[in-house]
């Protein structure tokens, strides 16, 4: 075969680092649109992105160069930094180590779009750690509780 071709879709998931700085709300939409812009110039096609102060959801397909690892060393390593120049108060910050990183089949594209977008209704009701629990059962993913985030 002369060409690759190649569609992951994936939805990732990221925390901010227990016992460090939240985002300020007012600057939650500047910091994931920074997010959305390192994913596109790391090649991914870039479909919805959003979350909480607290922790991101992005929904992108996988650039066919590059391991999952790699993308997610790179975002969260570039965001890092950006965010610490937005002002003092983002000093300590940090995201969590690891990520959750769950496929998605493009018939249920939609479906994640809409979850994404309404994250202030879902976590009126559920936390993060219970959200985060419920991907992993979801997509029968082992876990150990002591390496959970939040």
């Amino acid at each position: 075969m002369a060409n690759t071709y190649v569609q992951n879709y994936i939805h990732l998931v990221f925390h901010v680092k227990p016992k460090t700085t939240p985002l300020l709300k007012d600057d939650t939409e500047r910091v994931f649109q920074y997010i959305g812009g390192i994913a596109k110039q790391l090649g991914g096609i870039l479909i919805e992105i959003g979350g909480m102060p607290d922790h991101v959801h992005i929904l992108t397909s996988l650039p066919k160069t590059m391991a999952l690892a790699d993308f997610m060393r790179t975002i969260k390593a570039e965001s890092s930094k950006w965010i610490k120049t937005l002002n003092p108060y983002y000093g300590g910050f940090a995201w969590q180590e690891g990520y959750g990183a769950f496929s998605v089949s493009a018939s249920v594209l939609q479906n994640v779009v809409q979850y994404i977008r309404n994250q202030a209704e879902h976590h009126k009701k559920l936390t993060f750690l219970d959200e985060y629990k419920m991907f992993l059962k979801a997509y029968g993913i082992e876990y150990d509780e002591r390496f959970l985030p939040g």
